[in-house]
């Protein structure tokens, strides 16, 4: 047993390599990264860099010397200064410019953006094989007519198919949103105290050309095209505001699916994936609970709740810096991260393993079916001759006795049988079979599947090379 707290998102719920993402030896190895880069920049600008300065940190990029720089921190309360110390005694010889002319969150903030894009491309790679997967789903069952709900009360049926179009449609805005914030991403660079960049001016000798240049250099060495063009010590923490609504879109989009999968569960039309071995109550042995859309909903809420975060951090900097912002970020941030990752695997893992009941769905549609068709049993009777003011009573008269025994009886709906032995209808069992057709009421379902699935594989074709992701769902 562990003697301390381990935070269940890496220990339950979050992917390895989302993990990785945030983990010590990725932000640490980037860190040295910035370091190298800006070295390397300084020096094919004219400082007086050696190659071996650049070699020496090269070489310890990876190898961090985390019990020096723990010692370092615990007598300094500056983790930037401590991992500087620890890296300046890995590296003697590049000791003199490591660090030269930067502050605290040249670092910090470009490490930060430098994380949250590549953990926004493993979101869009996880939402796109979520949203390939879901295309198939209502590709395969885009005919199947099921009972719709308005108020979770029976309404016109549609189809299985077009049901999941619905959760495809608020994933394709939730893409849209992802792309928005990965896309707007731009290093701090390096900006010095208080976003001046009066120290690099100073190591320069006031040649502001070269201090611009420098920036734009690290930015390519660390593979992005530019930076913000003004800053105070930090990046603006809308930023983080931005990537953080683009998870809670997920979170929403995600919430409402489950919800949904959760409904048609308890209607016994869907089954999420349940394996053999598997045990849905401690108490209730027969129970098959839904607990994988009911994780989504649980940590949906989580994410909804944690881009509140963000907004109120942007809201409340001082002036050029302050620093109330940064126990909160290393919180809020990679654990919305986490937390989406954990929220889109499991979708994915119910969607890839969701099994239908056809058989369950017809039947309660054909349960509610009959009071639907009286319009439709109406009109065509008109047709025949009949009167439509009688037999408009008689449709109400023969839905409100059916009704009441369904509801105090506990019988069976009898609308139908009642409205064919009603010889006002002069309807025959052949003529209402063909009213009864369930196909009859989905109106342009299929079509509109058809149709939205097809713009959905325009997307996915655009976005092949995100296809293909590897889901474990460990507990």
């Amino acid at each position: 047993m562990a003697d301390k707290y381990e935070n269940p998102l890496c220990k339950r719920y979050s992917g390895k390599a989302m993990q990785f993402i945030f983990s010590d030896d990725n932000k640490f190895a980037t860190w040295r990264k910035l370091w190298v880069a800006l070295a390397e920049s300084q020096q094919e600008l004219g400082l007086d860099i050696s190659d071996v300065q650049i070699s020496e940190m090269k070489e310890h990029i990876t190898n961090i010397n985390y019990e020096t720089a723990a010692q370092f921190e615990k007598k300094l309360r500056h983790d930037v200064m401590a991992h500087i110390k620890a890296y300046v005694e890995q590296c003697p010889q590049a000791a003199p410019i490591i660090h030269l002319g930067a502050t605290s969150c040249y670092v910090g903030d470009n490490t930060d953006i430098v994380l949250q894009y590549d953990a926004l491309l493993l979101v869009k790679k996880m939402l796109i094989n979520v949203i390939s997967m879901l295309h198939d789903f209502a590709e395969r069952h885009k005919s199947l007519p099921c009972l719709a709900f308005t108020h979770f009360q029976a309404a016109q049926p549609t189809t299985l198919g077009k049901r999941a179009t619905l959760w495809v449609q608020d994933l394709l805005f939730d893409l849209e949103y992802i792309d928005f914030a990965s896309d707007r991403l731009k290093l701090l660079g390096c900006k010095g105290a208080t976003g001046t960049a009066a120290s690099f001016l100073a190591l320069f000798e006031g040649d502001h050309e070269k201090v611009k240049h420098l920036e734009q250099k690290i930015a390519a060495k660390m593979g992005f095209d530019s930076v913000y063009p003004v800053s105070g010590q930090t990046y603006s923490r809308k930023i983080d505001y931005y990537t953080l609504s683009a998870l809670s879109g997920i979170a929403q989009s995600a919430y409402k699916f489950s919800n949904d999968v959760r409904l048609m569960a308890h209607m016994k039309e869907i089954d999420e994936p349940f394996e053999s071995g598997q045990v849905g109550s401690s108490a209730m042995a027969y129970k098959k609970n839904p607990m994988r859309s009911e994780r989504i909903a649980s940590l949906a809420r989580y994410v909804m709740v944690d881009a509140l975060n963000p907004a109120l951090t942007a809201s409340s900097q001082w002036l050029e810096r302050t620093l109330d912002d940064s126990a909160n970020r290393r919180i809020s941030i990679p654990e919305a991260f986490l937390s989406t990752d954990a929220i889109l695997s499991l979708m994915h893992n119910i969607v890839e393993g969701i099994t239908v009941y056809p058989k369950i769905i017809e039947k309660r549609l054909t349960e509610e079916l009959p009071f639907m068709a009286t319009e439709n049993i109406l009109m065509h009777c008109v047709k025949k001759g009949g009167d439509r003011q009688e037999l408009h009573e008689r449709i109400r008269v023969h839905s409100m006795d059916a009704a009441k025994k369904i509801k105090l009886d506990g019988g069976d709906n009898d609308l139908l049988m009642r409205i064919l032995s009603d010889t006002a209808f002069n309807l025959t069992s052949d003529e209402l079979s063909q009213i009864m057709n369930p196909k009859q009421f989905t109106g342009r379902a299929e079509e509109q599947t058809d149709e939205f699935l097809a713009e959905v594989k325009n997307i996915l074709d655009k976005n092949r090379d995100f296809l293909g992701v590897d889901v474990e769902i460990s507990c």
